[in-house]
């Protein structure tokens, strides 16, 4: 019933990949027989090669003539079919770069919309106000790392003279002062406890302090 009122077929599409795959079955096949051919056409031309010319050598001619135009018949549609899947695998290939093309231009599509997202959320002025501070911060750190590091110097205008001078007073007023301080300068003892600094390894001889005291 289906035949007689042309029924649609549920049988699947071919595609262009089994179509191709068939094609490459049939040009197989005929290199097969191609082969054969060529091997009976072989056979013929040894065989007249060693025969005289005669009914015999004729007869064995027109068997190796059919071979041949059966052999240019079979190449022809060897030609025809390799073309066709030639021509499948082009259209193959184009599909194929259609198809990375679709997904190259969705992606791109994906990625320009999240990106205008993305920069929608980002204020350019207050990008650039924060690198302004940043900018006016650098600048006062260097300020304070100068001002820390600044050296206190001796004035050049001080006359070395008048140092060795007071150095010098300094070196009498050290002479003279002594008994509590056991015959110690009053600037090497100890301003809290009155007693000689822990760096002075030997204590001050008695005896002469208590000449010095007499």
């Amino acid at each position: 019933m289906n035949r007689l009122f042309g029924a649609k077929s549920t049988a699947p599409k071919p595609t262009l990949t089994s179509a191709i795959s068939n094609v490459d079955t049939h040009v197989e096949s005929l290199d097969v027989k191609l082969a054969k051919l060529n091997a009976e056409l072989t056979t013929y031309q040894q065989r007249m090669a060693k025969m005289r010319d005669g009914p015999g050598k004729t007869a064995i001619k027109q068997k190796a003539l059919k071979i041949l135009q059966r052999r240019k018949m079979y190449e022809g549609q060897r030609d025809q079919l390799q073309q066709q899947s030639w021509n499948m695998e082009q259209a193959g290939m184009m599909q194929d770069n259609l198809k990375n093309v679709m997904t190259t231009v969705d992606a791109m599509k994906t990625t320009n919309k999240s990106l205008k997202q993305q920069y929608g959320k980002i204020n350019i002025d207050k990008i650039e106000k924060m690198q302004d501070e940043m900018a006016d911060l650098m600048d006062i750190g260097n300020d304070i790392q100068e001002s820390i590091s600044r050296s206190y110097d001796i004035p050049e205008d001080v006359d070395e003279a008048e140092l060795d001078a007071e150095l010098e007073a300094l070196g009498e007023e050290a002479e003279f002062e002594g008994g509590e301080a056991q015959g110690m300068p009053s600037f090497m003892m100890d301003e809290v406890n009155g007693k000689a600094p822990e760096f002075i390894d030997e204590p001050p001889e008695t005896g002469k302090v208590k000449e010095a005291a007499g």
